[in-house]
């Protein structure tokens, strides 16, 4: 896939997130600096679907997508984080978050495992 493909989809994503050129630029270049969560995230583009091949410490970026609407239940409740119903800006930060993993797994597997959401009798 051309760099330049890839690079004006994720201006296109940006643009829908409400992510400047900034954010774009630098989640580019982490992206091109991880050749496997590159051709994951190229798959994802050119079918608008997940092929989960990537995974760090077992977790894909499906996990991760679920996980941080989970995480975000409360607050996406009250509609103040920007990403309830916003698809370009929960695949953007999942893959963000995704490339951010494997570069400090522990970091993430432990505020994965301890932060849950709220949603289930027990939590407190």
């Amino acid at each position: 896939m051309e760099d330049k493909t890839v690079m004006d989809y994720i201006g296109t994503l940006c643009a829908g997130a409400g992510e400047d050129e900034a954010f774009a630029a630098a989640f580019f270049e982490k992206l091109k600096d991880d050749e496997e969560i590159y051709e994951e995230f190229c798959y994802y583009m050119v079918h608008e679907n997940f092929a989960c091949t990537v995974k760090v410490e077992g977790i894909s970026v499906v996990d991760v997508l679920i996980w941080q609407m989970d995480h975000f239940k409360a607050r996406l409740d009250r509609d103040n984080t920007g990403t309830r119903e916003n698809r370009e800006r929960m695949v953007l930060l999942a893959f963000d978050t995704l490339l951010n993993m494997k570069k400090n797994p522990d970091k993430y597997i432990v505020r994965m495992s301890e932060e849950t959401g709220t949603d289930y009798e027990g939590k407190y």
